[in-house]
């Protein structure tokens, strides 16, 4: 899956730098931008093998095992397709200036966290509460 194998170059902070500067945020829409073009390639790439690997099994257990690994593709090109919209959400948190800061509250998020989750939209406090509710309403 491309959003396994794709590393982000991580911001290296200057000393005294302002938090979400054009440089930061030029910084994140490339590494944004990167990532939606691999996962476009990958969702093409499935989309050509599949229709390619089209095979009709006399064999019941071949035709059910191809069914099965052609379920799991669809599923993991769905949860790619979703990302595609979140990374286009986060996109347009950039260009309005509201990228890097925490929805619910509105601290920084941090760059750190932004490194490891271009994505994220909570703050680590925030994110944390978000789960510990998860797990409560989940028992």
């Amino acid at each position: 899956m491309a959003e396994t194998l794709l590393r982000f170059e991580p911001y290296k902070v200057k000393k005294g730098e302002a938090y979400m500067n054009p440089k930061q945020r030029a910084h994140f829409r490339k590494s944004l931008e990167d990532w939606k073009a691999a996962l476009s390639q990958d969702i093409d790439a499935a989309r050509h093998s599949m229709q390619d690997e089209q095979t009709v099994f006399a064999d019941p257990n071949d035709r059910a095992t191809q069914e099965s690994d052609m379920a799991l593709e669809l599923r993991n090109r769905d949860r790619e397709r979703k990302l595609i919209g979140k990374i286009d959400e986060t996109l347009a948190k950039i260009d309005s200036g509201d990228y890097g800061y925490c929805e619910a509250c509105g601290v920084e998020i941090g760059l750190e966290r932004l490194q490891a989750r271009p994505t994220a939209t909570l703050c680590i406090d925030c994110k944390t509460l978000e789960e510990i509710r998860e797990r409560q309403i989940a028992k």
